[in-house]
């Protein structure tokens, strides 16, 4: 998801908004919010909404970034996807396009552990890989048939090599 996030900023001339990025980065600064969310990411579980949502909102209300944010990771539970539209009308800006990359728990493995080689992430550990996979599974499913009443809402089979993902994306944006 991380790839086609940076492929759409470079090609719509948006920003990037990954909340992984964004709790790695608490950590980084060892932030009060790192603090309390060290334990919880590399336990592979997910950081709670009150804190996601507060970092989101900060990153909505930057002028610079109206309605040019590309999400990527986010909103993973019901919660979040409620406070993310509440915060979308809040302040008058809409979601054009909603991509959902389902992708099989093999795949995922293979294409994390080779992450992991390059990035050298904690992270992305098996056993905390399949962790995240089980949760992710469990809360998000709520969020997709929360959006996939969306006209804007698209699946693609994100098993496909990530140039056929790229291609499959390209049919869906309007540039």
């Amino acid at each position: 998801k991380g790839t086609q996030a940076k492929y759409l900023v470079k090609k719509l001339n948006g920003f990037q908004i990954s909340t992984g990025d964004i709790l790695r980065n608490e950590i980084k600064n060892n932030t009060d919010i790192g603090q309390k969310i060290i334990h919880d990411m590399t336990d592979g579980k997910f950081v709670s909404d009150e804190i996601v949502n507060k970092l989101i909102k900060n990153s909505l209300s930057d002028p610079l970034k109206r309605n040019k944010i590309i999400f990527d990771g986010y909103p993973r539970s019901l919660s979040q996807a409620k406070n993310l539209e509440f915060l979308l009308k809040e302040s008058n800006q809409k979601i054009d396009l909603i991509l959902f990359l389902n992708t099989d728990k093999e795949t995922i493995l293979k294409r994390l552990e080779n992450r992991k080689n390059i990035e050298n992430r904690s992270d992305d550990k098996k056993d905390t890989i399949l962790k995240r996979y089980d949760t992710y599974m469990k809360t998000t499913q709520p969020v997709l048939n929360f959006y996939s009443k969306n006209p804007n809402f698209k699946e693609i089979n994100g098993n496909l090599e990530i140039d056929e993902i790229t291609r499959k994306i390209d049919t869906f944006i309007n540039v």
